[in-house]
């Protein structure tokens, strides 16, 4: 195909876009596309459930962690270890959590503190990236009915052929534009399912970091409460 010609059949595609308007040419093409764009949708839209889901939780999470563990040490000083445990307890996050948790065997020992630290941040990373297998497997999924859409398209082209006897445009346009739809359409899909999935990934990593540093924080801050002590 010449450059000429693929800028005519973009101009055309665009032409039509606005002629019937985005939601009309999208709805006409959806339809066009066959049986597989309907499990290609519900893939997109139960995969942005899990996405939706996913960033509330991590709100939740997050917290400022520079100014919790300032909030946490002064409290250590001021009334020691039950007065940080109060912190952490009118808190919410996933750092809250994990202090809480070692602060309660702060008692027996900074070792005991640590490792209870250590355990339960463990837990929590887990349940920071509870869910996320799910949007992965969407991802997975929606181009895969797109090529299996595509496949079927083809056989019912060959069908078309054998069905006519000959081998004309006209014969095989109608099945290889359903199996270039679903092919799309399913791409798209697991695109748009990437972007928020990577997006989850980079937020999930910044807070079990913020955890890991503020953590250090807090078992040095256990540390020289003992040694004043």
């Amino acid at each position: 195909m010449q450059f000429s010609e693929i800028i005519g059949s973009v101009s055309y595609l665009i032409a039509q876009v606005e002629s019937t308007g985005a939601l009309t040419y999208l709805q006409e093409k959806f339809v066009a596309g066959g049986a597989f764009m309907y499990p290609i949708l519900g893939s997109l839209i139960v995969g942005l459930g899990f996405v939706f889901a996913k960033i509330y939780t991590l709100t939740k999470a997050n917290v400022n962690a520079k100014k919790f563990i300032l909030k946490v040490k002064d409290a250590l000083q001021k009334g020691g270890v039950d007065e940080a445990i109060k912190v952490c307890e009118g808190s919410s996050g996933s750092i809250a959590s994990v202090f809480h948790a070692g602060l309660l065997r702060a008692d027996e020992g900074v070792d005991a503190a640590e490792k209870a630290i250590m355990a339960y941040g463990a837990i929590e990373m887990g349940f920071l990236e509870k869910g996320m297998i799910w949007i992965a497997t969407f991802i997975s999924v929606a181009p895969m009915l797109g090529f299996t859409g595509t496949v079927q398209g083809m056989v019912e082209a060959f069908d078309s052929i054998a069905a006519s006897a000959q081998m004309s445009p006209s014969v095989v346009a109608a099945p290889i534009a359903v199996a270039l739809l679903t092919t799309l359409f399913g791409l798209v899909t697991a695109i748009i399912l990437q972007i928020f999935f990577n997006y989850l990934i980079s937020r999930i990593d910044k807070i079990v970091g913020d955890m890991e540093e503020s953590s250090i924080e807090l078992i040095d801050a256990l540390y020289e409460l003992n040694k004043n002590n």
